[in-house]
């Protein structure tokens, strides 16, 4: 049997276009070790719709 890992699966989405009200949804999705970061995360990701880097937050 495998042993479990800390590692989970995360989705990061864009905030800043949510908040323009433009369309489109801006994503990535990453894994984060859930002992060392239990808060969500939040990172400066590419927008390709706004063409520029913007903080992407972990969403549920």
């Amino acid at each position: 049997m495998g042993k479990k890992g800390n590692r989970i699966q995360i989705i990061l989405e864009c905030s800043e276009q949510k908040k323009s009200g433009i369309g489109g949804v801006s994503r990535y999705v990453t894994t984060k070790n859930k002992r060392n970061t239990p808060k969500r995360i939040e990172l400066k990701k590419y927008n390709s719709i706004l063409r520029k880097y913007t903080l992407h937050k972990e969403i549920k």
